[in-house]
């Protein structure tokens, strides 16, 4: 839900379904940012969420670990450092060499 905070009206709200950014606030994937592609429902036991980030990796995980953050590909909150991108362990190895340089 986004409020208008001067008057405390409802402007708009994002509705969860496939397409929409969201973000991951437990399991492995905390942290990671990426867009619904497709949600499996499974009677009885837990409900798995496809994502798929900016780079293009796809990765899964279960719908208690996600929150909706924006519609489409837009999100409409700040982002955390790296854009809610999981690096390899090469890609982050050089990004902190590079750095310190």
């Amino acid at each position: 839900v986004r409020l208008d905070l001067a008057t405390g009206k409802i402007l708009d709200h994002v509705k969860f379904e496939p397409g929409n950014a969201v973000m991951i606030s437990g399991g492995n994937n905390i942290g990671r940012v990426g867009v619904i592609t497709h949600v499996d429902k499974h009677p009885g036991s837990f409900e798995i969420i496809h994502l798929k980030d900016s780079a293009g990796h796809a990765f899964n995980t279960r719908l208690e670990n996600v929150f909706a953050i924006g519609k489409g590909n837009k999100p409409w909150i700040s982002l955390p450092k790296g854009n809610g991108i999981k690096l390899s362990i090469t890609d982050d190895r050089t990004q902190r060499m590079s750095k310190g340089k």
